[in-house]
């Protein structure tokens, strides 16, 4: 539609009138923080591919914390690197894991501040899959239907735990259902489901592998996460967990699949979290350390985009930085 005399810089002349038209907003109330929590003592190792990120012990936990706490970023997302794997991941049910006691240290300290634990098994496999392995023809993959009461199992340890939200990722078919049930049963049924019902098998998440020591030993996880293709099997893979119970969804990578968050929020109109992945925030700390981009207005620009494209929360490394930005 066109207006007759429109002149569109006109509201552009001044900064207070910018503010006052400004469309869409990013603030710290976005912000979902990872953290990657190590077996052993007095720990705090910087992951090489994620300048700025650790790997943190239990005891140095509470360092971080306090960080997160005096930011008021209103939440965290817990990863774990154990000591002991297995094939079928059995430490990640553990009551004394390290998930496990991570999240009774920060409820014990920070019981305002949300706890999400991630319920996968790539971190606690010997294998890096996530979930027991069986033979398909001449090759070995991930059994579906083995995984799923092992998730549910997971996810109410966490839950006993004190998490406030689970976050499945590993993209079993029935996971949610299966965790759903898990909860209820179990009489957890106050917990939200944040699924990462559309994960892609991405090139993005290399940093991250660093991070998790979860790297597949063989082969790839192409036949359980998604096709970097396919949009219109997000949007069935999303429809399937709503209807399976999650109370939230997750698009995974965030910055090469705006539009897959867009298709979701205006499909569904549910809340929508988009993963600004360990590859993305990389590339950045990469160019930035090179003096090719400004980091704080690339990193604030990019938030603020998955903010536009429809996003209600971003899980981001850059957290703590954009924090401190945005209330300077």
């Amino acid at each position: 539609m066109a207006f007759p005399q429109s002149r569109p810089r006109r509201l552009r002349s001044h900064p207070r009138l910018r503010d006052l038209v400004r469309e869409t907003s990013l603030s710290v109330n976005d912000f979902i923080y990872p953290l990657f929590i190590h077996h052993g003592a007095n720990l705090r190792r910087e992951v090489s591919s994620m300048p700025g990120v650790f790997q943190l012990s239990l005891d140095r936990l509470g360092d971080a914390m306090a960080e997160v706490a005096e930011l008021r970023i209103p939440a965290v997302i817990l990863f774990a690197i154990p000591e002991h794997k297995d094939g079928t991941g059995s430490g990640a049910s553990r009551d004394d894991g390290l998930i496990q006691q991570a999240t009774r240290l920060i409820k014990q300290n920070w019981p305002d501040l949300l706890v999400i634990t991630d319920v996968c098994f790539c971190e606690y496999t010997d294998h890096g899959h996530c979930g027991p392995l069986h033979e398909v023809g001449d090759r070995l993959d991930v059994d579906n239907d083995a995984t799923l009461p092992l998730l549910a199992h997971q996810a109410v340890s966490h839950a006993r735990a004190g998490a406030d939200l689970v976050a499945p990722s590993g993209m079993m078919d029935g996971m949610v259902g299966a965790i759903r049930a898990g909860l209820d049963g179990a009489g957890f049924s106050n917990i939200p489901i944040l699924s990462y019902a559309a994960k892609f098998s991405s090139a993005y998440y290399g940093p991250f592998r660093d991070a998790a020591q979860s790297a597949p030993s063989f082969g790839d996880r192409r036949s359980y996460q998604m096709d970097p293709a396919n949009g219109d099997e997000a949007i069935r893979e999303v429809e399937i967990d709503l209807a399976e119970g999650a109370d939230m969804v997750m698009v995974k990578p965030a910055l090469a699949y705006m539009d897959i968050i867009w298709r979701v929020k205006e499909t569904f109109h549910v809340p929508t979290a988009a993963y600004n992945v360990s590859g993305e925030y990389a590339m950045v700390k990469a160019a930035s350390a090179n003096g090719w981009i400004d980091e704080r207005r690339v990193v604030l620009e990019t938030l603020l985009g998955f903010k536009r494209a429809g996003a209600d929360m971003i899980l981001t490394y850059h957290a703590l930085d954009a924090a401190r930005w945005l209330r300077s």
